[in-house]
C-alpha cells in the first residue's frame, strides 16, 4: 500500500494507522552508502586516468570526462548518505510494517500483517564490513517487496524473527 506522508487516519477496518515511521537505520548505512557512491564512481574515473596516462594525445578527452565524473561523485558521495539517513525510516508494530526511502520523491510503504508472505535477510560482502543487513518483507501486493537497507544485523534477525512469529500468528492467506 503507497502512502502519502502527510496522511493520517486508519485503513478500513486494520487497526493500521497512515503515519511516518519512527525508527532510523544505523548510523553505519552513511559509511555503507558512502562506499557504494565511491566505488561506483572509482571505476570510471580510474579506467579514464588509467587511459589518459597511457594515451598521449587523447591524455586531455580521456581526463577530462574522468574530472567530470570525479567531481560530483565525491559530492555525492559527501552530502548524498547523509541526506538519506534523515529521510529512510522503518518500523514494526503488531499490525503492520511501515517503511519510508526515497530521495527526491519520498515513498512510504505499509504492509499489513495479514498480506506478509516471507521475511528474508541477505548480508552482501560490503554490508557485512559495515556489520549491515537488509530486511525484505514479501507481500501479497502488485508493488512487490518492502526493504528495510542498513539495520544492525542483531536488530535485522531480531527483527526477521518477531515478523515471522506475527505472521504465523495472523489469520489469513495473505493473498
Amino acid at each position: 500500500m503507497l502512502v502519502d506522508q502527510g496522511d493520517e487516519g486508519e485503513v478500513a477496518g486494520s487497526g493500521v494507522r497512515l503515519r511516518a515511521p519512527r525508527h532510523p537505520l544505523d548510523r553505519r548505512a552513511v559509511g555503507w552508502w558512502r562506499t557504494q557512491v565511491l566505488l561506483t564512481v572509482a571505476a570510471p574515473v580510474a579506467l579514464l586516468g588509467l587511459l589518459g596516462a597511457l594515451i598521449a594525445p587523447a591524455r586531455f578527452w580521456l581526463l577530462l570526462p574522468a574530472v567530470l565524473i570525479a567531481v560530483p561523485g565525491l559530492l555525492a558521495a559527501a552530502l548524498l548518505p547523509p541526506w538519506w539517513y534523515r529521510v529512510h525510516r522503518w518500523e514494526v508494530t503488531d499490525h503492520a510494517v511501515y517503511v519510508r526511502t526515497g530521495f527526491f520523491w519520498m515513498e512510504g510503504r505499509i504492509a499489513p500483517m495479514s498480506r506478509l508472505q516471507t521475511v528474508d535477510t541477505v548480508r552482501g560482502p560490503l554490508q557485512r564490513v559495515f556489520g549491515l543487513t537488509t530486511v525484505t518483507v514479501t507481500t501479497a501486493s502488485a508493488r512487490g517487496a518492502l526493504q528495510v537497507k542498513g539495520l544492525d544485523h542483531a536488530t535485522a534477525a531480531e527483527l526477521a524473527e518477531r515478523l515471522a512469529l506475527v505472521t504465523q500468528a495472523t489469520p489469513g492467506d495473505a493473498t
